[in-house]
């Protein structure tokens, strides 16, 4: 792209605006984009005149924009009014952090790359990039110290460092302002809930609200899961009772257990009197047990069948417990009672015909543990049997519960 195709926000703040008789009438204050007419194209400019009040610039007010100024082919210029639709370079992103999408991080911005187009009989500025570099530093450093032609020259050397506009997710804390400059989501729900995560933890407590009040729930479930325990108690608290259940509903009843046992107990009552039935009934029972037993690591969510089931009534179950799959390797059998009577491994239903009863492909010794059993205990379970899962059994021996190989590593990862 040709360098006289490129305007950066540190030029732009402060060339003069010129009349259509080439007179100057005023200096450029800010530049704003309008998201809901054009998330690209910078729509209004804001110039500083003689007098104490600015003025606004349309873009189509505009015949030429560059290093030697902006001039006008229309000077019936209005005064500049407060508007919440409007994004404003220098005050709303110069030196605010956002979030850069694309490589997963939080940044500052240090300067805003412009394209200078010229469309429809004038010279228009699109939004290319946000710069976070060096680079943009050493512009910022030098403006109005050095002529721009010559800082251009100079900045050569220093590799570039920039975010494409694309992939600029903007933190905005208002919910009524998030309406108006319509900021998407779409960016944050994309990304890996562990990225996510590792971004919110860097954020302020003001901007980790904004982002958990306007994600889409299961995202948020998602995320939490992964965030910092005591940073997790902290989100939950910052927002109201209902969008705290509804996050908490999507996550699964050990985990969502676990979150609630960190807050106050008024909070935690708070939620779950938000929650649906059935969630709120796991979550509650778990919640009974001490945090560090088999009882308060278990998660209830499995798939137990009959022990004279077959392979095809396991297959069936499967499908109809889909959203389990991701993190399922075992199946477990239960006798009329609901007592533990087996284990098998999912991976051998798919060497073996639909009418293969599941009792004999059942795991040849069957470790479980009572609810009251103790985390170190269980912690070396899995290591001398290299366990994928662990079957809880409550005192009269009917399944409660599942540990996982996952529940272990959080557990070594918190010590």
């Amino acid at each position: 792209m040709a360098e006289q195709q490129i305007l950066y926000l540190t030029e732009l703040r402060g060339l003069k605006v010129y009349d259509l008789k080439g007179r100057k009438i005023g200096v450029l204050k800010d530049a704003a984009l309008v998201p809901l007419i054009d998330p690209v194209r910078i729509d209004r400019f804001l110039m500083g005149g003689g007098g104490w009040t600015w003025l606004t610039i349309r873009h189509d007010q505009i015949r030429s924009i560059s290093l030697d100024g902006i001039y006008l082919k229309d000077e019936n210029l209005t005064p500049y009014h407060s508007d919440e639709y409007m994004l404003r370079m220098v005050r709303d992103l110069l030196d605010q952090q956002i979030i850069d999408a694309q490589g997963r991080k939080v940044v500052r911005v240090n300067d805003i790359t412009f394209e200078v187009r010229h469309e429809n009989g004038g010279d228009e500025l699109w939004v290319l990039e946000v710069d976070i570099g060096i680079r943009s530093i050493f512009r910022r450093l030098l403006a109005g110290i050095l002529p721009p032609r010559w800082v251009r020259r100079l900045q050569v050397r220093i590799p570039p460092h920039s975010i494409r506009w694309e992939f600029c997710n903007i933190l905005e804390p208002d919910p009524q302002r998030r309406l108006r400059l319509n900021i998407s989501n779409r960016l944050l729900e994309d990304m890996h809930p562990a990225d996510l995560a590792d971004i919110v933890e860097k954020l302020s407590p003001q901007d980790r609200e904004a982002i958990f009040e306007n994600i889409d729930h299961e995202v948020a479930a998602e995320t939490l899961s992964e965030v910092d325990p005591g940073i997790q108690a902290s989100i939950l608290e910052s927002l109201e009772a209902q969008k705290a259940a509804d996050i908490v509903e999507e996550m699964p009843p050990d985990e969502a257990a676990d979150v609630l046992a960190e807050l106050e107990e008024e909070t935690s009552e708070g939620i779950l009197q938000e929650m649906e039935a059935e969630p709120k009934s796991e979550v509650s029972e778990l919640l009974e047990y001490e945090e560090d037993t088999a009882g308060g690591m278990m998660n209830t969510e499995y798939v137990a069948l009959r022990e004279d089931a077959t392979v095809a009534d396991a297959l069936a179950a499967l499908k109809k417990n889909e959203e389990l799959l991701e993190n399922l390797n075992t199946l477990f059998l239960v006798d009329a009672e609901d007592r533990l009577k087996g284990a098998v491994p999912l991976a051998r239903l798919f060497l073996h015909e639909g009418a293969t009863p599941l009792a004999s492909l059942a795991a040849g010794s069957l470790i479980e543990v009572p609810v009251s059993e103790r985390q170190d205990r269980i912690t070396e379970l899995f290591d001398k049997y290299n366990l994928l899962a662990l079957p809880v059994v409550d005192e009269d021996g009917k399944l409660a519960g599942v540990i996982t190989a996952d529940d272990i590593i959080s557990v070594l990862r918190q010590k």
